[in-house]
């Protein structure tokens, strides 16, 4: 592990555990995952998590151009991204949720599942947390 570089030794390496990390007041940027609790408590825990994976994503490939995208998935970023997970009960709740998110003008995903048509969750791009947080104050963490 390299040493951090100090005014003592100016040919020192600095690694990016050096970098300053972002003042606690900084708007992070977060990406948001929604499951469905009904499915959680009847399929196996391992497809509902990648119901949740193929969501996050889609969300993210689908605005890899976006600017807060490019933020999240950078190479100082990538090992430190931010999620929320979070459930609501069944197939109407995550549908409500995503008329609502795009009434709001919310870029998300919603993943239907294939070949059965099911809605089992869905994934926003990444965003500052202060422009999507208040659409899901409501909701619980997935446990």
């Amino acid at each position: 592990m390299s040493q951090p570089a100090t005014a003592a030794d100016p040919n020192a390496t600095a690694t990016t555990n050096d970098a300053p990390s972002q003042p606690e007041n900084a708007d992070v940027v977060v990406q948001y995952v929604v499951l469905r609790r009904d499915l959680i408590d009847t399929w196996p825990l391992g497809s509902v998590v990648t119901q949740g994976c193929h969501a996050s994503v889609s969300a993210v490939w689908s605005n890899r151009d976006d600017p807060f995208t490019v933020d999240y998935c950078s190479p100082d970023k990538i090992d430190s991204m931010h999620k929320v997970t979070l459930e609501v009960k069944g197939e109407s709740q995550i549908k409500n949720l995503s008329e609502k998110l795009t009434s709001g003008g919310i870029i998300h995903k919603l993943w239907i599942e294939q070949p059965e048509n099911i809605p089992t969750c869905l994934a926003t791009k990444p965003y500052p947390k202060s422009i999507v947080s208040s659409y899901f104050k409501k909701l619980k963490l997935c446990k």
